[in-house]
C-alpha cells in the first residue's frame, strides 16, 4: 500500500460557554483552528489526521501541501519509524500525517488503532474539564457547573500575574472545596523568582499539579522548585524528544508529564515518552489543544492502549459547537468511550470540512 494523494485544510470551529471565551496568559479565544490532514492510497483507502495550527511558534503557516507531498507521497503507511527517521517537517506537520497513516493501518487491517498500539487497557478515558484565566466569582461558578456535568478534575489556565491565579485557585475551592481536583498552567508564563513563592503559595490549596510554570528550557529549575515545594510540578512545552524527556527522569524535574502529538511527533512518539516514563515511575496525562474529533480520537487510542495515562486527561471537545466528524464524540459522566471502529474510528463529514474550511 503506497500513499498517493495528499490534502491538506485549515478548519475554524466557533466554541461555546463556559470554554468560551477562553483566556491564557497569551490571548482570549472563542474558536478552534486545525490543520486536516487528508492521504488517499493506491487500494483506495482514505485516512485522516489532524494538528493544531501554530499561531505562536509559526513552525508553519496556512496549509503547505506541497512540503507535505515531497515528504509523505510514494510512502508506505506501515513504514512509520522509517518516515520518523526521516522528518523534515517539524513535529507539528508530522504529527497530522502520522495521525493519517495510523487511521490508514487500521483501516487496512480492519482494526481500532488502540489494538495496533497493543490492545485495551481501559474502554472508557476519564477527562479533565479546562477552563481559561477567570475571576473570583465566575471561576466559583464554572466549577460548580463541571462539578455536575459530572467530572472529577478541573484545569485552569493562569501565568499573567501570580495574584490574579491564587484569586481564582481560592473561588474554586471556595465553590466545590476538595470535590474537584485541580491543576493550574501558566504556560511557561512566570520566571522563577514568581514561580517559587507562588508554589510554595499554592500548597493550602492543595493542587493535583502545577503545570509548566516556567519557560521549557529550565528543567533544572524546575527540579529546584520540585524540591523546594509541596505543590507537584507538571511539565508539558519541555516534553518533546526522549531525550529531553530522559532529562527531566535523571533531574527529577517533574511528578508528571503531558505528552501530546504534535510536541513528539506523533502517536506513536507519545507512546515512546509513556514507555519512558513508566519506566521512570512517572505518570502521564495526554494534552489538550482543544482537540476536534480526529485529534480527540487519537488520544482516546493511546490512553485505552498506554497503561501510564492513569489520570484524567485534559479536554475542550464538550466546548465545540460542532466537528467535522459526525456523529460527534459523547461525554458521559466526566468520561469518553474509546472508538471501537477501524483505524481512528470516527466519520469525517467532508462537507462540513468544506462548511468550516478558513
Amino acid at each position: 500500500m503506497k500513499i498517493t494523494q495528499l490534502h491538506a485544510v485549515t478548519v475554524r470551529i466557533p466554541q461555546k460557554p463556559p470554554i468560551a471565551p477562553y483566556q491564557s496568559r497569551y490571548r482570549a479565544t472563542s474558536e478552534k483552528e486545525a490543520l486536516l490532514i487528508r492521504l488517499e492510497t493506491d487500494t483506495g483507502l482514505v485516512g485522516w489526521g489532524e494538528t493544531p495550527v501554530d499561531w505562536l511558534g509559526k513552525s508553519f503557516e496556512g496549509t503547505p501541501e506541497d512540503l507535505l507531498r515531497q515528504a509523505v507521497l510514494g510512502r508506505d503507511p506501515f513504514d512509520l519509524e522509517s518516515f520518523y527517521a526521516e522528518n523534515r517537517l517539524g513535529s507539528y506537520l508530522a504529527s497530522g500525517v502520522e495521525m493519517a497513516m495510523w487511521d490508514l493501518m487500521g483501516k487496512a487491517t480492519g482494526r481500532p488503532v488502540y489494538q495496533l498500539l497493543g490492545g485495551a487497557v481501559r474502554k472508557t478515558v476519564e477527562l479533565a474539564a479546562c477552563m481559561g484565566i477567570r475571576p473570583y466569582h465566575e471561576a466559583k461558578e464554572i466549577a460548580r457547573h463541571y462539578l455536575a456535568m459530572g467530572f472529577s478534575t478541573l484545569k485552569t489556565k493562569a501565568g499573567r500575574r501570580a495574584e490574579e491565579d491564587l484569586e481564582m485557585v481560592r473561588g474554586i475551592r471556595d465553590g466545590v472545596g476538595d470535590r474537584l481536583k485541580l491543576r493550574i498552567d501558566p504556560n511557561q508564563g512566570y520566571p522563577p523568582e514568581v514561580a517559587f513563592p507562588l508554589a510554595r503559595d499554592l500548597e493550602p490549596y492543595h493542587l493535583e499539579y502545577f503545570e509548566q510554570p516556567m519557560p521549557l528550557g529550565l528543567i533544572a529549575d524546575a527540579a529546584r522548585l520540585r524540591r523546594q515545594t509541596r505543590t507537584p510540578i507538571a511539565l508539558n512545552e519541555s516534553v518533546t524528544t526522549l531525550e529531553i524527556v530522559l532529562q527531566i527522569i535523571q533531574l527529577g524535574a517533574a511528578d508528571v508529564l503531558l505528552p501530546d502529538t504534535y510536541q513528539c511527533g506523533g502517536i506513536l512518539g507519545v507512546k515512546k515518552v509513556a514507555a519512558l516514563a513508566e519506566a521512570a515511575g512517572l505518570p502521564c496525562v495526554f494534552h489538550c489543544a482543544h482537540d476536534l474529533g480526529l485529534k480527540t480520537a487519537a488520544m482516546l487510542h493511546v490512553v485505552a492502549s498506554t497503561p501510564n495515562f492513569p489520570l484524567a486527561n485534559d479536554c475542550t471537545y464538550y466546548g465545540l459547537v460542532d466537528d467535522i466528524i459526525t456523529p460527534m464524540h459523547r461525554i458521559e459522566a466526566g468520561r469518553m468511550a474509546v472508538p471501537e471502529g477501524p483505524g481512528l474510528g470516527v466519520a469525517v463529514d467532508e462537507a462540513k470540512v468544506r462548511q468550516y474550511q478558513v
